[in-house]
């Protein structure tokens, strides 16, 4: 559900005069004056005052205790509307705590670990257990986390006897240091094994999130919102300020969780709807509020890490084939077409435009899945998730837009993907997006019916044996799958090519013998420094027989 972009409300499926109630007596909490959380409203009638008949001596008062608070319901819709009144006054950044957490560098940071017998919820017979990060090193800005019971909200309270600290971080943190908030949590589940509960889900770091499908180990990540990035601008990180967590019912395989989003720009009111499996799925609703206008909105934004590849080895000396948690960016359109798009570490800042019409799908995804791909017997990057995004709703016309950064290390996230509505974000804007985060080794989109893309091939161009000219590159595209599989060597297809600037030997494409693998093979020539945009796909018998191939070459 879309309101207009003109409008300065979100629609809602939830209405009636309590709401304003509700409003009211949040506002009048400090707490949600500070951060647009919900808190306890308190009320304390003073007595009336009785005239004395006679003099009495003076004696102390006696102590009137104050009534308890009472309890604020929350909802998706209060929380909604408190982020809307928060985004039409100035924005505050949050105050960073003193004392021993400034003290925390990488390695203290690493010695600090959740009690696994402090988890919450582990003694409930639940099918999630939570555990949180502490505050400290990056992760600065505490967020505050509520617990949801019955439609009331509760802090969740969290000390530094559910940390362990080992070596300096435990010369540094007091043991009765008081905690000015979480860093972050993260979910267990028993989605591997019945008997076992691992990780599944974690929230840390501005509005960053990252989940696992059954047998994955963590690799790409997802944000909340993505604001200006590579655009000229000044790039800005919203965070989540506070979550709102559903105490799971016995039974439920799904927990509900609920974030406040603020940024300088802009503020947010999300929920995520999380079910682990063999495809961890979240159903997220993100409902936006524009404090300034912004150039460029990236809705469901995508973290990933490309440092080597068949396609792009660079001038790394490294044993090991590929190291990248994505090897691909894949676009699903509503006419049928799949796009993808391997990925590269280029020599300079580098962007990619998919453009499309409320698209099925897309997302960055790790088709390699043998060890032999990699040889990494550490890092297990051939158990890296892929990443789906599936709109709901209409989305409209709009851009998937890759950036693609430099880098020397896989420590550095250098991949960013993300959907670029094709109308500008205005101060007062209310906007909503609904989508689907499918995490997983095959979520629904990854491969389509046609033959599909199983490697791309990058060297020096021209006959192998022979000097080649400057300028000259090979591409190699190997596809496998669908219709193309199925047909003989003589099968009457042909290569649909296309070079946005340079110079194209003709391409060749055949099957490569005793085998279910065809191969595309075409020399370009460009001059140096050009960027050359390429496009190729295969065709027979009325149809398009493959996914469409995109690539992007910077001659340098």
């Amino acid at each position: 559900m879309f309101p207009d972009s003109s409008s300065s409300s979100v629609r809602t499926g939830e209405s009636g005069p309590s709401r304003r109630r509700l409003l009211a007596a949040l506002a009048g909490s400090a707490a949600v004056a500070a951060l647009g959380l919900p808190g306890h409203a308190a009320a304390q009638d003073a007595a009336p005052e009785a005239e004395p008949s006679a003099p009495a001596p003076e004696v102390a008062p006696e102590a009137v205790p104050e009534p308890a608070p009472e309890p604020v319901p929350f909802s998706f819709d209060v929380l909604s509307d408190r982020m809307q009144a928060l985004s039409k006054e100035p924005y505050k950044a949050a105050a960073l705590p003193e004392g021993p957490l400034s003290g925390l560098d990488y390695d203290a940071y690493r010695a600090i670990r959740f009690r696994p017998d402090h988890s919450r919820w582990a003694d409930e017979g639940t099918f999630f257990r939570l555990q949180a990060f502490h505050p400290g090193w990056l992760y600065k800005e505490p967020v505050e986390i509520y617990e949801l019971v019955d439609g009331i909200a509760e802090p969740m309270h969290f000390s530094a006897a559910d940390f362990e600290y080992d070596g300096k971080a435990a010369d540094l943190v007091p043991a009765d240091f008081e905690m000015p908030g979480v860093a972050g949590f993260r979910l267990h589940a028993p989605f591997n094994r019945a008997d076992t509960f691992d990780e599944v889900v974690v929230f840390q770091g501005a509005s960053y999130f990252r989940a696992l499908g059954r047998g994955n180990v963590y690799g790409l990540s997802a944000r909340g919102l993505a604001v200006n990035t590579a655009s000229g601008k000044t790039e800005e990180f919203p965070r989540f300020s506070a979550f709102w967590l559903e105490r799971p019912a016995p039974g439920a395989t799904s927990m509900t969780i609920y974030a406040a989003l603020d940024s300088k720009s802009l503020t947010g009111a999300y929920r995520f709807i999380v079910t682990p499996g063999a495809n961890t799925v979240m159903d997220v609703t993100a409902r936006l509020f524009m404090r300034e206008n912004v150039d460029q909105l990236g809705i469901a934004p995508l973290t990933s890490m490309f440092l080597l590849g068949d396609n792009d080895r660079g001038d790394f000396d490294d044993f090991r084939h590929s190291v990248h948690d994505s090897e691909m960016l894949i676009m699903n359109t509503r006419d049928g077409e799949t796009c993808v798009r391997p990925l590269n570490n280029p020599p300079r800042l580098a962007s990619s435009y998919l453009a499309a019409q409320d698209p099925v799908s897309f997302g960055l995804i790790q088709r390699n899945r043998s060890f032999d791909d990699y040889l990494d017997a550490g890092a297990h990057y051939e158990r890296r998730p892929s990443l789906m995004v599936e709109p709901v709703g209409n989305w409209g016309r709009g851009t998937v837009r890759l950036v693609e950064i430099p880098s020397d290390l896989e420590a550095n996230d250098n991949i960013v993907a993300f959907w670029v509505p094709e109308q500008r974000a205005r101060k007062g804007d209310a906007m909503e997006y609904d989508y689907r985060l499918h995490w997983g080794t095959n979520p629904p989109g990854a491969v389509g019916t046609r033959a599909h893309v199983v490697r791309t091939l990058v060297g020096r161009g021209g006959v192998a044996g022979a000097a080649g000219s400057p300028g000259l590159r090979k591409f190699v595209v190997d596809f496998e799958g669908g219709t193309l599989g199925e047909l003989p060597d003589d099968a009457d297809v042909t290569a649909e090519v296309y070079a946005s600037t340079g110079r194209m030997e003709k391409p060749v494409f055949s099957r490569i013998p005793d085998t279910n693998t065809w191969r595309l093979v075409v020399d370009i020539t460009a001059d140096t420094g050009a960027l050359v945009e390429l496009k190729a796909e295969i065709t027979g018998y009325g149809q398009n027989l493959t996914e469409t191939w995109l690539y992007q070459w910077i001659n340098e």
